[in-house]
This record gives structure tokens, C-alpha cells and sequence, in this order.
């Protein structure tokens, strides 16, 4: 037999009083219910209940194995209404993977909309440029800049992160503007520094499907990204960076963007989680909250 079921019925009968008074309303006979209290006491090797012709009483054991089943049976049902809420509205802890600088300067500043709307929502927010196992990791869902390796993961695309190439307005003034890319050669580049070394190579779309490649040079070699817009700030050379984190710099003069008549370099990014990942309200309104406030 069920035991739960049996902990249930064994419980009605102390509460009703006798096993006719727990049947009524239970889908069952009084020889059911009876049939659930022996098989307990079975199971225990003791009596739960002396019985009489006229009542019923709580044996010795019986008394502590009540108290215990109530308590049990409690516990059940809060253990329930808590994962039935959790379907209802967003609540919970929700680890989310992306990469450092979107994270930083993109990510971050806007959480505080999601969590005015959904302040039962705990954000674990990881910071890696490296791409993180969500299942071995435990992430809920990750922020990717690229193409997409097929996969588990689905995906819904997010605005391209699209580089640009900028300088400061002193820098323009003392070393002149460039008109096309060549003219790259000319001057101080800036370079992000991956594991395998700066990225002297920038690479510039054509109409065609094909790519101008411009091997620059420069004085600086950065491995982060905003370390390498505060060198743009002050004036050091032209960096190619994400327009999305050079947004205020741009709104607000720090920076200007060169080569604007020119095509720039874009990467795919999307918001990713596991195919099988149970659509909670917690996930469901965050990748909303994702596609709204990064799809442009």
C-alpha cells in the first residue's frame, strides 16, 4: 500500500474518531481505511490504536507516531504550495552566465528594472569570458557573443554585437582623422590581447561577403575591455570596440566614431538554456527581459 496514504487515512481516524467517521467523504469503505491502519502497524510490528466497541484511543506508540505523521503530512503540503507558487510567479534563484564587459557595462546597469518587477528573484550573476558547461555549472541560462555550436541550448537572438572603431577627439585633433582603413596603418591602434596574443589583424566587411584585413600596430596591447576604452579616454590611440559599451562615451563626446561611411565587424549574440530546461516563470521572464532590453 501506499504508505503516505496509509500515514494520511491513519490520521483521519484519530481525527474523526473511528473508521466509519474517516470512510465518509475519503472515496473509501471503512474496511479500506481499516486496511491501511493494519498494514502501518504491520509495518511497525506495533499497535497505533486500542479499539473498543464504543471508542477508539491512541496507544503509547501510537500517540508519538501521530504527532509525527501530522508534522510530515504538513510539511508535505507546504513543500507542495511552495513548488506550486514557484509556477506562478517568477521566484527563486537564477544563475546567469555572460561575459565580462557585457556583463559590466551592458547587463548590470539595467538588473534593477527586472528585479523592480520581479523582486522575489535572486540574480547569481557569473562574469567569464570563457564559455561556461551550463549543465555541469548549473547555469539557467548564459549570454553568447558568436555563432553557436549546435547544441542542447536553445537560443533567441539578441541586437548583433557590433565593434566600431573610435578615438578621442584630442587624439583626431593631434594625429588627423583616418578616411578609409588603410589608413589604420598610420596610426596608434589599440589592441585587445587574447591568450594567443594581440589582435593586430582587424577585420572589416565588404558588400561582397569577403573582408578588408588591416594588420595595425600600436603602442598599447590590452586583455580587457573597458582597461582598454579608459586608454581610448585619455587619449592614447583608436580602439575597435563593441558600440554598446562605448555608448555613452559616444552620446556624450568622450569618443568619436571613425570610418562611419565603412561597414563594421559584427558577432551574433544570443541569450541561450538547456532544451530541457523546465519553463519556469523565473527563466520564462527573464529571457523577456533580456529580448527587451538587448534586441536593439
Amino acid at each position: 500500500m501506499d504508505r503516505l496514504l496509509s500515514m494520511q487515512m491513519f490520521v483521519r481516524v484519530v481525527e474523526k474518531g473511528s473508521l466509519t467517521a474517516a470512510a465518509e467523504g475519503s472515496g473509501m469503505t471503512a474496511t479500506m481505511v481499516g486496511n491501511h491502519i493494519r498494514e502501518l502497524e504491520k509495518r511497525l510490528g506495533a499497535r497505533l490504536l486500542a479499539r473498543t466497541t464504543r471508542n477508539q484511543t491512541l496507544t503509547e506508540i501510537g500517540r508519538p507516531f501521530y504527532d509525527q505523521c501530522v508534522t510530515i503530512l504538513a510539511q508535505i503540503r507546504t513543500a507542495e504550495s511552495l513548488a506550486q507558487s514557484m509556477t506562478l510567479a517568477p521566484r527563486g534563484r537564477l544563475r546567469v552566465s555572460a561575459p565580462i564587459n557585457f556583463g559590466v557595462q551592458c547587463l548590470t546597469p539595467k538588473l534593477d528594472l527586472y528585479l523592480k518587477d520581479f523582486p522575489e528573484v535572486e540574480i547569481d550573476l557569473i562574469l567569464n569570458d570563457r564559455i561556461v558547461d551550463i549543465v555541469s555549472e548549473e547555469f539557467d541560462v548564459a549570454i553568447r557573443i558568436g555563432d553557436l555550436p549546435d547544441s542542447r541550448l536553445i537560443a533567441r537572438s539578441l541586437a548583433p554585437w557590433r565593434r566600431i572603431v573610435c578615438a578621442a577627439p584630442d587624439y583626431v585633433k593631434r594625429r588627423g582623422e583616418p578616411l578609409v582603413v588603410d589608413d589604420l596603418k598610420n596610426h596608434n591602434c589599440l589592441s585587445f590581447t587574447y591568450m594567443a596574443g594581440p589582435e593586430r589583424d582587424w577585420r572589416f566587411p565588404r558588400t561582397d561577403g569577403a573582408f578588408d584585413i588591416v594588420r595595425v600596430g600600436g603602442s598599447v596591447n590590452i586583455n580587457n575591455g573597458q582597461a582598454l576604452r579608459a586608454a581610448a579616454l585619455a587619449g592614447l590611440g583608436v580602439i575597435m570596440q563593441p558600440e554598446q559599451l562605448l555608448y555613452d562615451d559616444l552620446q556624450n563626446g568622450g569618443l568619436i566614431q571613425l570610418l562611419k561611411e565603412h561597414p563594421m565587424p559584427t558577432s551574433p549574440m544570443h541569450v541561450v538554456y538547456l532544451s530541457d530546461k523546465q519553463m519556469m516563470p523565473k527563466l520564462s521572464s527573464f529571457l523577456n527581459f533580456m529580448v527587451k532590453m538587448f534586441r536593439q
